[in-house]
């Protein structure tokens, strides 16, 4: 049972107030608000151990490279990684695919095919095309159904000897639709094709164990989990991070340079070209252990009441339509009233302080599917209130009377 005013407590930006209104913020699904205790962290590192990591000799160096390895440490046992050099730092989860699609430039040829499914986010979609324009691979699509479902007798259709590598999301940023990735991934490997799973949306509301899923990829942000922007995590097996060229080149990724020749660090050095976001990676491992603290099946069981009720609350609008309509999904409620555009409704209720996110939400083609410009997403995360729920029905109501 979480004590929901406690954790409250922990988010300074909750108390403030917009447009004269409480926040109620809904936009989790965009990015997450930061406990104290992430911002203190960030603060910490800047005080006191700010210096280049890796390189120096000198102890704050030491003390900022000791930090950051232990960082990657708390993702591997997060995340149940084989090993601490299978966790790469980058930037989000679209740093993370571009570096897989990118590696896999080396390997496909023409007529080889990548399969993505109709959920994604452009972030894993734009480069998959890109690469397929290049190689003159031949980009297939797991189509979706009414419900937002993926089609899965299509998905088995689709696989063949051609297929080099299955990208999806674990859940839908646009739906919250949790897809059937473990299925996905033995259905893929049987047939010889690597597996990417865009993990973004799901890591703040579930521990994902890569070695259970069998995945060879999974790529995810720190900012969506309570964490920091401008950081992420691209897991990839040893095996396959060790096929893969590097993405970058520059300091840090090299053993050893000559003007006749440059030989590559090991893992995970040869995908870190540069200096990070030290602060950041080693803030991220901060907001996990706060998540861990919280505890995911507590996060969970906590995000299902509140999905359950705006369901409800929402349904009880007369012509409103929910899309992603499933049993099996993350704390997610994409709406439209009949007749009004989302964005005319995603500014009115701005001006009662609720916070939603409205458009397409980098996700055109389940828009286009839908036949609908976007629609006003409301993403719940375990700081959120039944209460806030019910200011938001009502925000919504009055913006309806508003725009009928």
């Amino acid at each position: 049972m979480l004590d929901i005013q406690k954790i409250r407590a922990d988010f300074p930006i909750l108390s403030q107030t917009v447009n004269g209104k409480p926040l109620v913020y809904f936009d989790n699904g965009a990015t997450s608000q930061k406990p104290q205790v992430v911002i203190d962290a960030e603060v910490k590192y800047y005080n006191e151990i700010n210096a280049n990591i890796h390189r120096g000799v000198h102890t704050l160096s030491q003390l900022a490279t000791d930090a950051y390895e232990v960082s990657r440490e708390k993702v591997k046992n997060h995340i149940n990684a084989k090993h601490a050099h299978e966790v790469l730092f980058t930037s989000g989860t679209t740093h993370g695919i571009n570096l897989v699609a990118n590696g896999f430039a080396s390997i496909l040829k023409a007529g080889d095919e990548v399969v993505v499914s109709s959920l994604e986010h452009h972030s894993n979609i734009v480069p998959w095309q890109m690469l397929c324009e290049k190689t003159g691979a031949v980009l297939r699509v797991i189509p979706i159904d009414e419900n937002g479902e993926l089609i899965i007798s299509e998905f088995d259709a689709l696989l063949s000897e051609k297929t080099k590598i299955v990208t999806v999301n674990h859940i839908s940023n646009a739906l919250g639709v949790i897809n059937p990735i473990k299925y996905i991934i033995d259905k893929a490997h049987a047939v010889g094709a690597a597996v990417l799973i865009d993990g973004a949306q799901a890591v703040p509301h579930l521990k994902p164990d890569v070695q259970e899923l069998d995945c060879d990829f999974y790529a995810f942000s720190g900012h969506k989990m309570c964490g920091p922007t401008g950081t992420g995590i691209l897991y990839g097996k040893e095996a396959w991070l060790n096929k893969l060229p590097p993405y970058q080149g520059g300091g840090e990724m090299i053993k050893e340079v000559t003007f006749e020749k440059t030989t590559y660090a090991d893992l995970p050095h040869k995908f870190e070209a540069g200096t990070p976001n030290i602060a950041g990676g080693i803030v991220l491992g901060t907001a996990i252990d706060y998540l861990n603290s919280v505890g995911f099946e507590n996060i969970q069981a906590y995000e299902h009441e509140l999905l359950a009720h705006a369901t409800k609350r929402l349904n009880e609008i007369e012509g409103i339509r929910i899309y992603g309509n499933t049993k099996n999904k993350a704390s997610v409620v994409s709406f439209n009233i009949d007749g009004i555009h989302p964005y005319d409704v995603g500014s009115i209720i701005d001006k009662l302080g609720i916070a939603v996110r409205t458009g397409h939400h980098c996700a055109q083609p389940i828009m286009n599917f839908f036949c609908i410009p976007g629609t006003i997403r409301a993403s719940f995360s375990f700081y959120n209130t039944k209460e806030e729920i019910d200011q938001m029905v009502d925000a919504v109501k009055k913006a309806q009377t508003m725009l009928s």
